[in-house]
């Protein structure tokens, strides 16, 4: 019956199951019972503290050092020396858990089970601790930070009073600044009520000058412009001097050409074809114009025709015969027909008659002037052919007529080329 005997030495202190210890228990030195008896938890958490104690309530803590007595519940078993060596044991192991007992807040020894809940309350109570440990933390931090930031407020506290200090001095220096300014500021607004005044009487004066300007500018515009205008009427009389001192007076009055079988004297034929009846009026105006330009020439040469005068009138010019004292007439109005008209007859020989003198006169002063066609007694010969043409109407052709007009006309030209050469030389010379 012996060996079937179970030794109990010890029961866990919440639940009162009974304990097995491991054998590592049975030696333990000074220094291992040295490190056991430090705290290893701390009462700070009261709510851990409750919940402890509730779970100590199931058994009323005792010290398992006063196990001997047999009141804890314990028995001892076995012979003597079996006691002594057992109670050896339980003494060291009552001693153990005393320690254990005594630097925490539960009782030892304690089964697994109470172990991991106490571990879960103790666990529990560590975050408790920690969470209460970094509120107290922050608070602390906040009230470091509150106690910087006061003294940083009354270190800026006093930097703005300083601060108000300088800005009050410097108020009252703008202050004085100010007065002097609205000073300042007066003075110039009676420098300015000055000045408008002066501008008044200045622009008075601007609009007075411009006025002025203007009139004059209107005034030597005009005298500009009739300035121009003289000066273009000057040019303008200068180059028709030039030209005109370039220019002979009888070229330009009296322009001898031909048209056919015409002569013409300023654009009017002198003569009649069959196949051309030219009118009489221009024929009387073409020996208007005739007349004229051999009394011009005559005047030009200070020649005075023996026996004849001429009369230029138009188409209705006539010639003076000094001796018979009777008018010859230059102009005509009819035809061939009229063969008794023999005025008109002689007033062109007369006309002849007078050119031929005309042609004496330049060949005296110029020998070496000669007439295209010779003239004689109212016949006008054509050297080349050896033809002889004459002046009147009667017994005459109006082809034979017409051709000794045109030859007349040929040698009046000649004669004015001379006097218009001598009238160019004199003025080149003058």
């Amino acid at each position: 019956m012996a060996d079937l005997k179970t030794h109990v030495n010890f029961a866990c202190q919440r639940c009162l199951q009974p304990l097995r210890l491991d054998p590592s228990f049975y030696q333990l030195g000074e220094h291992t019972l040295a490190e056991l008896s430090l705290p290893i938890q701390s009462q700070t958490s009261g709510e851990i503290e409750t919940q402890s104690v509730s779970l100590e309530l199931s058994v009323p803590p005792f010290s398992l050092t006063d196990s001997a007595n047999g009141t804890n519940g314990f028995m001892l078993v076995g012979d003597s020396g079996e006691r002594e060596s057992l109670s050896h044991h339980l003494r060291v192991r009552a001693t153990l858990f005393d320690v254990l007992s005594g630097s925490s807040s539960a009782d030892h020894p304690l089964c697994s089970e109470c172990t991991d809940s106490l571990l879960i309350l103790i666990d529990q109570q560590l975050k408790l601790t920690e969470s209460e440990w970094s509120d107290y933390n922050k608070y602390l931090k906040k009230l470091e930070d509150e106690q910087q930031q006061q003294g940083n407020e009354n270190a800026e506290m006093e930097a703005l009073e300083k601060e108000l200090q300088d800005v009050k001095a410097e108020e009252e220096r703008m202050i004085l600044e100010l007065k002097a300014l609205r000073k300042e500021e007066e003075a110039t607004k009676s420098a300015i009520t000055e000045q408008e005044k002066e501008k008044e009487r200045l622009q008075s004066e601007e609009e007075r000058y411009w006025r002025e300007y203007s009139r004059h500018r209107r005034d030597l515009i005009f005298a500009e412009d009739e300035c121009r205008s003289l000066e273009c009427q000057l040019a303008y009389a200068a180059s028709q001097l030039e030209r005109l001192k370039k220019t002979n007076v009888f070229n330009a009055t009296f322009h001898i050409w031909h048209s056919g079988h015409f002569g013409t004297i300023n654009s009017f034929r002198l003569g009649r074809l069959p196949s051309a009846p030219v009118d009489w009026s221009e024929i009387n105006a073409a020996w208007g114009q005739t007349t004229l330009l051999l009394t011009a020439l005559a005047r030009k040469m200070n020649l005075t025709f023996e026996r004849y005068k001429l009369v230029p009138f138009g188409n209705h010019s006539y010639i003076e015969a000094l001796d018979q004292h009777r008018e010859l007439p230059l102009y005509g109005s009819g035809g061939f027909k009229f063969l008794w008209d023999t005025k008109f007859d002689a007033a062109m020989v007369a006309f002849l008659d007078c050119l031929q003198q005309f042609t004496e006169k330049v060949e005296r002063g110029d020998s070496g002037f000669r007439l295209p066609y010779r003239m004689d007694k109212g016949k006008i010969d054509d050297t080349a052919t050896g033809s002889s043409y004459s002046i009147k109407i009667q017994f005459n052709s109006e082809e034979q007529w017409t051709k000794a007009l045109k030859f007349l006309l040929t040698n009046l030209k000649w004669g004015l080329a001379w006097v218009s050469s001598q009238f160019t030389k004199d003025e080149a010379e003058l």
